[in-house]
Formats: structure tokens, sequence, C-alpha cells
């Protein structure tokens, strides 16, 4: 039985050598909670030897519309210069399956959270209350936040507590999300629910006549195993049900004209390949905001935790058509055209200048592992050969300073084990592939980056503003669970 000590087994797949990661005990540097949190989390989340569900059957796919997130209202503050807002961590039962009930984690009791509309330039303060019974730490993914504020996996709100965390927004616009970090829990956390979506907004989009209002949708698109009673099951990989804003295999109604999609990829370990049938995309931004140009694509590839901001003309579809958004595994998301509307809205040929490079003084090499010889089970995951120790800073950054890192995918190319980077407090940019072709998805300003097997991707960052701890990590998150994460200093 899957309980409040959970971990993973790693081991090899007959076929073509894969890698599969399987639920089981272990302990958590996060603290322990008791045998009211092993009741909790059994309640939430099964084990795997229960029937699952792939996807709907015929006749109830495409049944529920897809929820748009609602938008989180500020709280009365005494200050006009700072929008406050509240959330609070809790259980709640909510229908991913129609009919069946499901026992997932929630911010304000919302599968997916609510939405945080921001506003660059307009600092947002956060208030988050634990009523769980696991410690929690919320971090902002991609948000430019002093340290105190970055939700740093051992610096947990337990049970039972609050705390502020504060968002200056002093970055370009973009579509960031929200999510737990609390160490050890972080990916059970957000595999049940602990996820939301953080919109920051930024005037000077306005003149480029961009999809806007209505026509401005955010989604949030991960993954989940369900049984046949509607229960979370935990296995982080090989999973076929797809969730689009907490659903699955919605249908959502538009108009044929442009819209703005906001996509986020929340799963806790997937790279998801859309399509939709052929369609076009016109990528316009990454997870750091917007494009210099916009990308005329058909596919569509986003890593755990990557976004992409696309415009899709549905005036390129008579009114009554279907338009499938497709992975891999199966339709995801039906977009009906269900009639006409004027649209005055653009994607201009020249969007926003991405920040010139300043020259970067340091090269530091990252080296992401299963520790296969460890004779551990599972085997620990490791940066630069040791796996993550709260206690030991691996660099030591300058405030202001501009370094390159090459970041090295060195598990085995045969046990095919993608690894997806992130690093805190700034973004990047994606200078080169090194083992594997430049990507599409490596344009623009990054947060996160997926680097096969065999392969090195170096980037090139500014550590500016903020002092402090702030960690590194694979987002597959239960491989930052096993240790794969690293931290840096920034000092004055």
């Amino acid at each position: 039985m899957l309980n409040r000590r959970r971990f993973l087994t790693i081991g090899a797949v007959a076929a073509g050598g894969a890698v599969a990661f399987i639920a089981s005990p272990a302990s958590s540097s996060a603290g322990d909670s008791g045998a009211a949190s092993d009741a909790a989390m059994r309640a939430m989340v099964t084990p795997m030897n229960v029937r699952r569900v792939a996807l709907l059957p015929n006749g109830q796919a495409f049944a529920l519309p897809m929820p748009i997130p609602p938008v989180l209202q500020p709280v009365p503050s005494s200050s006009a210069l700072i929008d406050t807002y509240r959330l609070n961590v809790g259980q709640a039962t909510v229908e991913l399956l129609p009919g069946l009930p499901t026992k997932v984690l929630t911010y304000n009791g919302q599968f997916v959270g609510p939405t945080i509309q921001a506003t660059v330039g307009r600092p947002v303060r956060v208030i988050a209350t634990n009523n769980f019974t696991e410690p929690i730490a919320v971090h902002l993914h991609g948000g430019h936040t002093p340290s105190d504020s970055d939700g740093y996996p051992m610096d947990v709100v337990q049970p039972g507590q609050s705390r502020v965390y504060n968002y200056p927004n002093n970055q370009q616009g973009t579509m960031l999300w929200y999510h737990d970090h609390a160490m050890g829990l972080e990916a059970v956390h957000v595999y049940s629910g602990l996820h939301g979506m953080y919109v920051l907004r930024d005037h000077s989009e306005d003149s480029l006549g961009l999809p806007s209002g209505a026509y401005d949708v955010p989604i949030m698109i991960r993954d989940a195993d369900l049984d046949t009673d509607g229960n979370l099951v935990w296995q982080p990989v090989n999973i076929n049900t797809i969730l689009v804003n907490g659903v699955v295999q919605p249908y959502f109604q538009v108009a044929a004209r442009k819209y703005r999609l906001r996509i986020v990829n929340a799963a806790v370990e997937r790279i998801f390949r859309f399509d939709l049938g052929g369609g076009e995309f016109i990528q316009i931004g990454s997870d750091g905001g917007l494009y210099p140009a916009p990308v005329s694509r058909t596919e569509l590839v986003l890593g755990s935790a990557e976004r992409a901001d696309v415009v899709v003309d549905f005036s390129r579809y008579p009114v009554g058509s279907q338009v499938m958004l497709s992975d891999t595994t199966g339709p995801a998301l039906r977009f009906d055209v269900v009639r006409t509307a004027p649209d005055t809205s653009q994607v201009p040929a020249v969007l926003r200048a991405l920040p010139a490079l300043p020259p970067a003084t340091v090269t530091r090499q990252i080296s992401m592992k299963f520790d296969f010889d460890s004779g551990m089970s599972p085997p620990p995951g490791t940066i630069n050969g040791a796996a993550f120790d709260p206690n030991v800073i691996n660099f030591q950054v300058k405030r202001g300073s501009t370094e390159i890192w090459e970041v090295t995918n060195a598990d085995p190319i045969a046990l095919n084990i993608d690894h997806s980077f992130h690093v805190h407090m700034t973004q990047f940019r994606v200078l080169d592939r090194q083992g594997s072709p430049m990507l599409p998805d490596d344009d623009g300003l990054k947060d996160t980056i997926n680097v096969p097997p065999g392969s090195t991707v170096r980037i090139q960052a500014t550590f500016r503003d903020y002092l402090g701890k702030y960690v590194f990590h694979c987002h597959y998150l239960e491989h930052s669970v096993l240790g794969m994460m690293g931290q840096i200093e920034v000092i004055a």
C-alpha cells in the first residue's frame, strides 16, 4: 500500500531497456506528519494493482465542457499598490471522470487551482494557508522572486500554519504557474492537484493586437492514472489519461476567429507532442514570454513544466467543424467551431526583441544521472555525482553576473531516460545542443528545458537582483525527489 513515506523503485523493462518508475516506501526530508498524513494520502492516491482507465468509452468522451479556472480575486488590502491573494491548501472531492468522485489536493478547493492575474510592475502578495496534514511550499515556477518567496524546498509551511509570499513581477509578461515544492513531497502533491496558473500581463503587449479577453485562454494539461472507481493511481510514467483544465477529454466551443492559447504542461513526468490534425499553431512565445517573431508549426512539443503561447485561427474551419487537439496517446481536447464572430486581432510579424546576452564570465558543468552503482533501491538521482544535500551549496554566483551552464544528461542512452532541467529565480537562453539538433522549442526565454539522454544543452543566464539560496533540478519531479537537485547561493 502506498503510504506517507513514498519513493520509487527503478527497474529495467525487458522490451527496449526502458525504465519504469514504480511507487514504493521511503523517507521524506520534509518532516513526518504521522498517521493522519498516512491516512490522508492513502485516501487520495491508490497503488498500482488496480484496474486503470485510459480513454473514455464512446458516449462519455467529449461529454463535458473544458472549464476555465476562475480568476482569483484579491482580498481587501491596506495598500493600494499591492494585490493580496489567499491560497488555502486542503483536500477536496472533484469529478475527473463523469459521475465518479476523486479525492484530490487543491488550492481553494479547486482542481485546477484558481488563476492569478498579475501585471508587470505591480507586486502580488500571496498568503498560503496549509489546511492539509503534510508540509507544503508554494513555488511560482518561472517567477523572478526573492529567495524567501521562492518556495525553497526546505522552507515549508507546516500543517495549520500560513506564510506570505511576495512576487515583485519585475520581469517580462508571460505565462507562469504555481505548484507545491515541499522537499520529498513535491511529486505526489503536484500529481494530487497542487497546481494553478499565473498569467503575468504586460501592457507593452497591448499595441500588438493579439487576441485578448475571452479569446485569451489559459490551458493546463497534465496526465493521471485513474482506476474504475475514479481514484488517482500513483504511477508517473506511461499514463494514458490526459486532463485538460482538470477534465478528461473535454470539448471547448470556439468562434470562427483567432484565439490565444496559453498552454502549460503540468505533468509530473511527461513530454506531450500535440497536433491539430495537420492544422497550424502560430507560436508567439514560450516560458519567458513573447518570441521576437511568430513561428508557424504543425506540432507542439512540451516537456514537463514547459509552456507555449500559441494562436490558432479557427476561421480556417467552417462553422460546425470539430478540431481535435491530440497527443501521441490519443485525443485530448476537441474544439467545436459553433459560430462566427468579428475579429480585429492580429499576429504581427514583429513581437518583442529578446534581451541582449551580456558576456559570460563563468562556465559551469551540470551532470544529471541516476547512480545505478550505489547498490541502493531506488538508486539516488544525482547532480555532479551527488544527491541533493540542503547543507551543500553547489555554486556561488555573484549577483548581476552572467554564466554559461553546460547541462548534460549522463544516463545511459540505452535506458532512454529524459531529464527536464529547471533553474529557479532566473530565465535563460539556449545557446546550442550537443548530441542533438536545436529544437523549435528552444527559442526565446526559457526556465525549463528537456535534455535527452546522452546530450548536452548549453544555456546562458544572468542572475540579477536577489541574494540567497535557490535550487536547480530535474523537473521530472520524481527525479528531484530522488535527489536530482542542487542549489546555488547568489552573493553580493
